[in-house]
């Protein structure tokens, strides 16, 4: 029975995560787009992805003190919905062609994204330990249909927006909207029983950020320094591609190809994995992830004008972030007892979206003092700590279980 609802959790979000996916990919691939025509300026364009980024940061925790509270059906329901309103929100800036009235709208669409992470720690709530790496892969995967297919409604999204007498750029936050909606609806409907198991005591004693802070540290430290770190390395090197392909000449139809198959990198190999995870280590496999990040950012630091180097250093740079966040957010799940899980994770996605955002925050700065070459070089000193957290713990583990072999053994 156990196994059947679990398999009815992940297929519920899965069909839950290609609806708001879409929404996502529809909106963020013209937010820049929309804040540069408004404000009239390219300088502010970066700005889109900044709110967005606090706002996911800034749900993430008031979300998962809902779950602790009411579930985890209740808390992405309302995750979803406030993306939702934060894509109507934007809407309304583009018609008034307020600026700040569309920087806060996407601080709400951003809650979209918080409820996308926490999905994935939904669908192990109820998971075997040995298969959660597997059980999240899965829903991380189902995030490449709305990727793959939100960035190609632009065009119908500039129809609708005609029809409805709004700009067209602000036709695929349309979709958004809509889409958020539609998970949210789904996930309130069918996300049935709630995957969370909640004890009394835990609803009652949770205080947020502050409950989940006292057991960040050892197996659990480890795992949300690998994950905010390699999400950082990502945002940083990533955000900054599109301006390095720009400068050498690139098309635009280059551009988009290379971050089409960046994210490629990120989703599609997702159950992979998920599979290394659990039947090679969660610690081994940060540690792969790792070494493809290194790897990458080498390749595409000295990539110059090669468009062909850049692509594979951008893929790699997917790849090695697949690696590092599934393995790290497998890892945190089997650290922690069952009532603190939500809490702590929690505090984990609020890391990870501010090292994004500070990764692509500094990263504009580091390229204009010394180029996209120091950028990659100081994204990849950032998986030393991770490296030597991971090997001291895998040495700690040694020890311990050393010294409980019996005497002669």
């Amino acid at each position: 029975m156990t196994s059947d609802l679990q398999r009815r959790i992940v297929r519920v979000l899965v069909i839950v995560q290609v609806v708001g996916g879409i929404g996502n990919g529809a909106g963020l691939a013209v937010g820049a787009l929309l804040i540069k025509d408004v404000s009239g300026s390219s300088g502010w364009a970066g700005m889109a992805t900044v709110m967005l980024t606090l706002g996911a940061a800034a749900a993430t925790i008031p979300l998962a003190a809902v779950a602790v509270r009411s579930g985890r059906r209740p808390a992405l329901t309302l995750g979803w919905l406030l993306g939702s309103a934060g894509a109507l929100v934007t809407v309304l800036g583009a018609e008034l062609e307020q600026l700040a009235v569309i920087l806060v709208g996407l601080i709400f669409f951003g809650a979209s994204t918080a409820a996308n992470l926490q999905s994935r720690f939904a669908a192990v709530d109820r998971a075997d330990p040995a298969q959660v790496g597997r059980a999240l892969s899965l829903v991380v995967w189902s995030t490449t249909v709305g990727a793959v297919i939100g960035p190609n409604l632009t065009g119908p999204g500039a129809s609708v927006a005609n029809s409805v007498g709004v700009p067209e750029l602000a036709g695929p936050v349309l979709f958004s909207a809509v889409g958020f909606a539609l998970a949210g609806l789904l996930t309130f409907l069918w996300l049935r029983p709630d995957p969370l198991v909640r004890s009394e005591d835990a609803a009652t004693e949770s205080r947020g950020l502050r409950s989940a802070l006292p057991h960040v540290r050892g197996t659990t430290l480890t795992a949300v320094c690998a994950i905010a770190s390699s999400h950082a390395v990502m945002v940083a090197v990533m955000s900054l591609t599109p301006v390095h392909m720009e400068d050498h000449g690139a098309a635009l139809r280059i551009i988009g190809l290379t971050i089409s198959l960046h994210i490629a990198g990120m989703f599609a190999l997702s159950p992979l994995m998920g599979w290394l995870s659990d039947g090679w280590g969660s610690e081994r496999t940060i540690l792969l992830g790792q070494s493809i990040l290194v790897l990458a950012v080498a390749v595409a630091g000295t990539s110059g004008s090669s468009e062909v180097q850049i692509t594979i250093g951008l893929f790699l740079l997917g790849v090695g972030w697949s690696a590092s966040v599934i393995a790290g957010a497998a890892m945190l799940t089997r650290s922690l007892a069952v009532d603190v899980r939500p809490a702590v994770q929690g505090f984990s996605d609020l890391a990870m979206n501010l090292a994004g955002a500070a990764g692509g925050l500094l990263a504009g700065l580091v390229v204009a003092w010394q180029g996209f070459g120091t950028l990659n070089a100081a994204a990849g000193a950032l998986t030393v700590p991770v490296v030597l957290l991971v090997l001291a713990g895998r040495r700690v583990s040694v020890s311990v279980a050393e010294s409980r072999r019996p005497p002669g053994r």
